[in-house]
């Protein structure tokens, strides 16, 4: 049975979060049950962007601090990385105010690269993803939660789409198209695949509206943990008041089998009732996965890429 620790949480402040994550995860054996000496761990923030530093549409760098901290601790070696959809992840960070906080730990913060890895999924075998991910010891995922007006809500699944480089996010968005259904099944495979060993999501302050950077920050004051990313989206959705079966990664992954009912979930700490927001605001209206491109553009702009991707990857025709 999966557990899914839940605790109210309402500061930022490095201390009392400190505290506060050391209760969160103190159900799931602490660290030194992820983290063994001698461990690189990925630490997988969500660094959608550097143009609006003051909306929360980041992992808070204070709570990246403290999960680093912990990590060291139990004797392991930290590096941030993510790959953005615009820009790198160092300046995405420095925008954000992560710079005191990685150069008082001496963090490093790591690009990107990708590489072909199969995945449980034949269907997706094609699909690219970052090697430093995949070779971490341990991955620390560490989501943001925000409403997304492609997806109704973006969790610990959605976030693990930063391990796919920069460029492929494009190519899997045109070849989504308007299926959100194949999207949320990309999503979750690329999850399953990467396989974060625990995942923290941080929804002291979250993001609604019509996010992932458009909208407003919203005080939830809530941290959940689970080493089943799974399972953390299922409870979060529950918490929010959205309905799963408009959230197409927790669809995808209920007919996977890779999501528990809630009565299938171990609760240590906190119950989902007792965290219940009702007045979450969701997407006023929702866009496709495409983005709603014209379809001679979304044509010729898959040839170009697909061309594009071959050259840069070296993929034969054949692959």
């Amino acid at each position: 049975m999966p557990a899914v620790s839940l605790i109210r949480a309402n500061s930022y402040d490095r201390q009392i979060l400190q505290k506060s994550l050391e209760s969160l995860i103190a159900p799931l054996g602490g660290m030194s049950a992820f983290v063994k000496k001698g461990d690189r761990v990925l630490l997988k923030p969500n660094l959608l962007t550097g143009s609006r530093p003051t909306k929360e549409c980041v992992t808070r760098p204070e709570l990246v601090y403290c999960v680093a901290k912990m990590v060291i601790e139990a004797g392991g070696k930290p590096f941030l990385g993510d790959s953005p959809a615009f820009g790198s992840a160092m300046g995405v960070a420095k925008a954000n105010g992560y710079l005191p906080l990685l150069e008082e730990l001496n963090l490093p913060v790591v690009e990107f690269q990708g590489k072909r890895y199969e995945t449980v999924n034949d269907d997706f075998n094609h699909l690219r993803l970052c090697k430093e991910a995949m070779e971490a010891d341990v991955v620390i995922n560490l989501p943001k939660l925000k409403s997304h007006v492609q997806l109704t809500v973006t969790m610990g699944v959605k976030n693990l789409f930063g391990c796919v480089p920069g460029k492929m996010k494009a190519w899997w968005h045109m070849e989504a198209g308007k299926d959100s259904a194949t999207f949320g099944e990309m999503l979750v495979e690329t999850a399953r695949t990467i396989n974060p060993n625990l995942t923290i999501l941080d929804g002291i302050i979250g993001h609604e509206g019509n996010g992932p950077s458009g909208g407003e920050p919203k005080f939830l004051g809530i941290l959940g943990a689970s080493s089943d990313v799974f399972a953390l989206d299922r409870t979060i959705v529950e918490i929010i008041n959205a309905n799963p079966a408009s959230v197409p990664t927790v669809v995808a992954a209920m007919k996977l089998g890779l999501c528990s009912n809630l009565e299938a979930i171990d609760f240590p700490l906190l119950q989902p009732e007792s965290l219940k927001v009702w007045d979450w605001k969701l997407p006023e209206k929702m866009m496709p996965i495409d983005f709603g491109m014209p379809r001679v553009v979304k044509s010729a702009f898959k040839h170009l890429y697909i061309r594009f991707i071959k050259e840069r990857f070296s993929i034969k025709a054949s692959d």
